[in-house]
């Protein structure tokens, strides 16, 4: 059994276009994959996997490269980007937190 996960084309094709997205924004600044790796808090390798757009990056260091290299992120403004995840995730906070109604007890004898 191979101990490498499988990914949908879909999900590679995004990870690749990401990974195309990071290369050459990092070209235009005329970064080295050593200085994003030194940004990111990464080892070089872990950029040029990313920018390989190999899916088995965390998202948190795909998408921080992305940031740190000038790649548009959903919007540009932060305050709504966080207002848009807050709006997005509180429906989905509120069914897991909450138990079931129990159902009302007719206590009229």
């Amino acid at each position: 059994m191979s101990s490498k996960r499988s990914y949908p084309p879909v999900v590679r094709h995004a990870a690749q276009l990401l990974g195309a997205d990071v290369r050459a924004a990092r070209l235009e600044r005329d970064w080295t994959v050593a200085h994003l790796a030194e940004r990111a808090q990464v080892s070089p390798r872990t950029v040029l996997k990313v920018e390989h757009g190999d899916p088995s990056v965390a998202l948190g260091t795909a998408l921080d490269c992305a940031s740190l290299v000038g790649v548009p992120l959903y919007y540009d403004d932060e305050r709504r980007l966080a207002a848009e995840a807050a709006q997005k995730r509180a429906p989905l906070i509120g069914r897991r937190a909450r138990s079931a109604a129990a159902p009302e007890v007719d206590l009229d004898f």
